[in-house]
């Protein structure tokens, strides 16, 4: 079980002696680093990802070929016109004139271009009660939303003339500015929300005032650091905002964490009766090196998404990434530096009632303070760790239990909004009447020459037998860029916003109507994208990158363990109680969201599909994550089994000394993450309560019970390493504070770290 050398050794350990001794020279080469990273990033600009980019497969051929042809397709709008109960047909002399009023004040606005009548496109619905108005925005499509104000308002000013008539606008700009409106302050509020939040719970904590900021402090600097590194680095692989959304998430979560778990543990020495200098030194030892494992592990998670080939998964775990590695290397580093300048100032801006002093808890020489509900928990653990284990595994069995009906897609506007926004009204009515006119498929057809009869044979061949598949009730549209040689063709899908049945007209364009027409001309490419193609060939990829990061996440996740603990029971457990986690959360995003269990209780609805992106993206963020506390708890078990206590005894105190802090880390990450989990889009709901759900499960049931209990079960066996395992690298090291104490005292007084 032990090294045999007492020797202090570590990365962390030396790292904080040095950051100790040399405060100001710490202090400053982290300055130095985060306005070097910042300027560095603001010169460089961020390259953000390219649609071409985002997706593989057909969908990623046609962007690639609208891009290389520098076709910038413009923003489209619709306006539905639709008779009210018992109002006009568009044979009527009434709905044509609202039909001409309309097109009239569009173009009126000056903002629009190539505006056609329902009645040369035929977009008239079967019923005759309803019609289409179809125009394109001018300008950047990017940027429609901020012009379509003006168009927005000719319309609304049409509708007044026509009470017998409901007249709306929906499209892509239209849809930009309702979101922006509605929800563009949404995510800036939930980021800025989640500092203050976290600033209380330290508060909390620390009864503190500096000690609470210290953690803030060193989260926001990793976070601005790692800004300006994205924007260096997107010159190599592009970044975008979910990215930086993201960025920001873990970068706050961990940042406090690391901070916490160090800052605890230098002040739970200090109440112990030892030294200034000894107290940060053995923070350094022990704590530290729980932040670098917890740290490097949860980089290797991150990296997983390397793995997808989807380029925002790659740039979301590039930034997380970072993020964490900076705000490790912060932790080790200029914190230790940090409270050798402190000292006892630290505890500056004591809050009466929350202080320990306050609640008579600092009692010198006492040592650690243990948690009288977990020292509760543990003994019942301990006593009967059988039914524990049964229990508590039954139970997040339970839990998990809906995950194996999980169903994924790219959800719809109705699903994302429900009816909250009227132009969700407006698009389920559009689709009623025109199904899948609001969200058709795209063919990009690319020929040698686009104006060849046999081309223009094929294009109007695929037109019919859209139709005459099944696949399209039309009217199919036909766009020509005569010179690009290239044709987009829009075909409404059957099934509308329902993805699966509009899935498989999708299968029926692409496997019998394009083979058979445009797939018999030679040199002629016609991939298909738009939304439902999108969500298909999204969903494939994301499929197929499930095996190949999973089994990265967890071959490496393993093989860390084993080297930082030298133990193949500890590496097993770790990674069975972290996919326990996981399948908890998934379960009961399943449950909440899919069958809409509970659902109003996080103010969610049941939209009957977890949205694409988000299991495999749960799955790497809570990996990373969970490490962070069953690292610093199993650090602290083997810490005190090192000192001589037995397996039971260093259990029980490892788990109860570590309740504190993992608790307040705990219920800063559930808060940060609830706070997206109050958004009023679904998939940020969805992905709030997963992360929250999966963060206090796996810091109350699995470190509180589960892992005590499966320990005690194991006995001895938890520091077993089978003899052919000997010659592994051996990343351990004496974390027990006895050896920091017999250290410093070797190194004598003149290195002595004032208070």
């Amino acid at each position: 079980m032990g090294n045999g050398d007492k020797r202090v050794r570590g990365l962390a350990a030396r790292a904080g002696g040095w950051s100790a001794r040399h405060r100001w020279a710490a202090v400053g080469i982290w300055v130095l680093f985060v306005a070097l990273a910042m300027g560095l990033g603001s010169a460089a600009g961020r390259v953000d990802v390219k649609n071409s980019d985002q997706l593989k497969g057909e969908t990623h051929t046609a962007a690639k070929i609208i891009e290389d042809a520098g076709i910038e397709e413009p923003a489209s709008e619709t306006v539905l016109i639709q008779a009210k109960d018992g109002g006009p047909k568009a044979t009527d002399a009434e709905f044509r004139a609202a039909v001409t009023a309309v097109v009239k004040a569009v173009e009126g606005t000056g903002k629009v271009t190539d505006v056609t009548s329902p009645y040369d496109t035929r977009t008239i619905s079967k019923d005759g009660r309803s019609a289409l108005v179809q125009f394109d925005m001018r300008g950047e499509s990017d940027t429609a939303g901020e012009r379509v104000e003006p168009v927005l308002k000719a319309v609304e000013d049409v509708q007044k003339d026509h009470e017998s008539l409901r007249i709306e606008e929906i499209g892509g700009a239209s849809m930009m500015k309702t979101f922006d409106d509605a929800f563009g302050d949404d995510f800036q509020k939930a980021e800025y929300s989640a500092v203050p939040v976290a600033l209380g719970i330290l508060l909390i904590a620390f009864g503190a005032v500096v000690a609470a900021l210290l953690p803030v402090l060193l989260a926001i600097t990793a976070i601005m650091a790692t800004m300006g590194l994205m924007g260096v680095v997107s010159h190599v692989m592009p970044m975008s905002d979910t990215a930086n959304s993201v960025m920001l998430l873990v970068g706050l979560a961990v940042g406090v964490d690391y901070c916490l778990f160090y800052l605890r543990r230098e002040r739970e020495e200090r109440e112990a009766g030892r030294d200034a200098q000894t107290a940060l030194r053995v923070a350094a030892a022990t704590s530290g090196r729980a932040i670098i494992v917890s740290g490097v592990t949860v980089c290797v998670a991150m990296a997983g998404m390397l793995f997808t080939g989807l380029a925002e998964f790659e740039a979301m775990g590039l930034a997380s990434l970072m993020v964490v590695a900076v705000a490790m290397v912060g932790s080790v580093t200029v914190l230790p530096a940090l409270l050798s300048l402190l000292g006892e100032r630290v505890e500056k801006g004591k809050i009466p009632y929350l202080h320990p002093e306050s609640k008579l808890r600092r009692k010198r020489g006492r040592g650690t303070r243990e948690s009288r509900f977990w020292t509760a928990v543990l003994k019942g653990v301990l006593a009967k760790p059988v039914i524990s284990v049964v229990v508590a595994a039954g139970a997040l069995l339970a839990i998990t239990a809906p995950a194996l009906g999980m169903k994924t897609q790219q959800l719809t506007l109705d699903q994302e909004f429900g009816d909250s926004l009227p132009i969700v009204q407006t698009y389920n009515r559009l689709n009623e009447a025109f199904p899948g006119g609001s969200e058709p498929a795209e063919v990009v057809v690319k020929a040698n020459d686009i104006n060849t009869p046999e081309v223009k044979s094929a294009l109007a061949d695929f037109r019919e037998r859209a139709i005459s598949s099944g696949a399209s009730r039309g009217p199919v549209e036909i766009k020509l860029h005569d010179d690009k040689n290239i044709a987009f063709v829009y075909v409404p899908l059957v099934g509308g916003s329902d993805l699966d049945k509009a899935g498989e007209s999708l299968e029926k364009l692409r496997d019998e109507v394009r083979p058979a027409t445009l797939g018999k001309v030679a040199g002629v490419e016609s991939p298909i994208t738009g939304q439902v193609a999108g969500s298909k060939d999204f969903n494939d990829q994301v499929a197929g990158a499930v095996v190949p990061v999973f089994a990265f996440v967890v071959v490496f996740a393993f093989g860390l363990m084993l080297l930082s603990f030298r133990s193949l029971t500890i590496a097993v457990t770790s990674i069975v109680l972290n996919l326990l986690s996981v399948g908890a959360a998934y379960g009961i995003l399943v449950a909440v969201f899919q069958h809409g269990w509970g659902a109003s209780l996080v103010g969610a609805e049941g939209v009957g599909a977890i949205i694409t992106w988000l299991p495999l993206f749960l799955f790497v963020i809570l990996f990373g994550l969970s490490m962070d506390y069953h690292v610093f708890v199993v650090s602290r078990i083997r810490e005190a089994r090192l000192r001589g206590r037995s397996t039971k005894d260093a259990i029980q105190h490892g788990v109860v000394t570590t309740a504190g802090v993992v608790t307040s880390a705990a219920v800063i990450m559930v808060a940060v993450f609830a706070i997206f989990g109050t958004l009023s889009m679904q998939s940020m709901k969805q992905m709030g309560v997963g992360l929250a759900a999966a963060v206090l499960i796996d810091a109350t049931i699995i470190r509180g019970v589960l892992l005590p209990a499966v320990m005690a079960l194991l006995g001895e066996r938890n520091w077993y390493l089978p003899k052919w395992l000997n010659r592994l690298p051996d990343l351990t090291h004496d974390e027990a504070p006895e050896a920091v104490t017999r250290e410093a005292a070797r190194e004598g007084e003149g290195e002595r770290v004032p208070a």
